[in-house]
């Protein structure tokens, strides 16, 4: 993996370090930089443990991955750096049961809930 501390680094150069569908949670707060429209310069777009889903991966200035991170409790889409990004699909159990419900509200995508199970029996 590369130094993603480092701005003078080419991450591109790396794998991506998430992939589509993979279940993420901020590391810290996100504020509009002022690339996300409708909402003020400054304004929050992110807390810090929010938990959200990688929707897309993109490029900027061909040196950085931008992951698309769909926060479900929110309902917003944010472009976010893999510095500002920790998984939740690889993280030891112990890790996951400090984390609590905020690591359990959301499952991988495609994986139906108990309830949806037994609706669709019906």
């Amino acid at each position: 993996m590369g130094d993603f501390q480092n701005e003078d680094a080419i991450e591109v150069a790396c794998a991506p370090s998430f992939s589509i569908g993979e279940r993420v949670i901020a590391r810290s707060v996100i504020r509009n930089d002022g690339t996300y429209t409708g909402k003020n310069m400054g304004e929050l777009l992110v807390n810090k443990g929010d938990a959200g889903y990688v929707t897309r991966i993109d490029m900027f200035l061909q040196r950085f991955y931008i992951y698309a991170v769909h926060f479900v409790e929110t309902d917003r889409k944010v472009g976010m750096r893999a510095k500002e990004l920790c998984t939740l699909d690889y993280l030891p159990d112990d890790v996951l049961a400090c984390l609590g419900e905020r690591a359990t509200a959301i499952r991988p995508i495609g994986v139906p809930t108990r309830d949806e199970v037994a609706m669709a029996r019906r």
